[in-house]
């Protein structure tokens, strides 16, 4: 079995944007296309420390190169108090004649990247032709980051970025950092007003308080495409005036999602207008005047199909260590059969 770490899994994602974006809209594609199975994922919450959570998510994604595997990530938001990053994953690819175990990598990059690239593909196709010039990232943590790397190849003319977080000087260290990467761009602070007075707005927090009132920031740009991450912080009413597109609907309408409360309260799904594998084809955005929000549950064939792509990186420029020992070898019965018939 193939095994990626941290550090190679960082080395092989390296300039591998373009790739991962291509992956992601394949794999979207392909489940559009009915090419996947994708049970729902199963969430273990344990008791301590409050919201925290661990998900399994198990896939299979068909195609010209299909793949199966399980990623499994923890959410512990308290971490980030102790100077630890938030989530933790691990992503495994079986064998597809065999369903022994292939390769192990560190998952909680694959896990950004693709929900980045996921999120710059979205507000690419939502904005069709309009040139995205402003960014705003409510919440300074490692998804916003690669957000933005990923935003910076789907819209090449963004000027200003916004950054607006919960916690004191976090933003500012924030900005700081995303400077040093992107020159080009001119970063500020600011108060959610002022983060959701952007073209495109990425809301990742690990608020889950359903907080977050449209309706209170009346000057929003037309045409604003609002990239709901973290799932939660919409309140039912901004989900219901808004043009809603998703990666799956039975995925994301569940689990106390914003789209779910949605749902409970007006008994139907008709506020969801679109999937994202249908969007993928247009050529115009959305004929509407309503802010336009993204909410993707996040689909396991996202992660196999950049896993994919990470472990062809890898492979390339030698990366990783096979081990020995992770299949349970062969079968004793049907073995010494098959020596005593030869």
């Amino acid at each position: 079995m193939r095994i990626l770490g941290r550090d190679a899994v960082r080395t092989a994602l390296t300039g591998l944007e373009s790739a991962v974006l291509d992956a992601v809209r394949s794999a979207y594609v392909l489940h559009g296309q009915g090419h996947s199975n994708l049970p729902f994922s199963s969430f273990l919450r344990p008791p301590r420390p409050t919201g925290s959570r661990i998900i399994s998510l198990p896939a299979y994604l068909g195609g010209p190169e299909p793949v199966m595997g399980l990623k499994w990530i923890s959410s512990f938001p308290t971490n980030v108090n102790q100077g630890l990053q938030r989530a933790s994953s691990v992503q495994i690819l079986n064998d597809l004649e065999t369903g022994y175990p292939q390769a192990l990598l560190e998952g909680s990059q694959i896990s950004a990247s693709r929900t980045a690239a996921s999120a710059a593909l979205a507000s690419g196709v939502l904005h069709g032709r309009r040139p995205v010039r402003t960014v705003g990232l409510v919440g300074c943590g490692t998804i916003n980051h690669r957000v933005l790397t990923y935003l910076t190849v789907t819209h090449q003319d963004i000027e200003t970025v916004v950054l607006q977080d919960v916690v004191p000087g976090r933003a500012e260290v924030f900005a700081a950092e995303l400077a040093a990467e992107h020159p080009g761009i001119a970063f500020r602070t600011g108060e959610v007003a002022d983060a959701l007075g952007a073209d495109t707005v990425s809301v990742a927090t690990t608020d889950s308080t359903y907080w977050l009132d449209l309706a209170d920031f009346p000057d929003r740009p037309a045409g604003q495409v609002i990239l709901h991450l973290s799932l939660r912080d919409l309140n039912t009413a901004s989900v219901l005036s808004s043009y809603n597109v998703v990666d799956d609907i039975e995925h994301a309408v569940r689990e106390q999602t914003s789209l779910h409360r949605a749902e409970q309260e007006v008994g139907h799904q008709d506020f969801v207008h679109a999937e994202i594998a249908t969007v993928l084809g247009w050529t115009d955005p959305p004929a509407t005047t309503d802010t336009i929000v993204f909410s993707p549950f996040g689909l396991g064939v996202l992660d196999l199909a950049v896993a994919q792509a990470v472990l062809k990186a890898a492979d390339r420029v030698g990366l990783g260590t096979d081990i020995e020992g992770f299949d349970p070898g062969s079968h004793r019965v049907t073995a010494a059969m098959s020596g005593s018939a030869a």
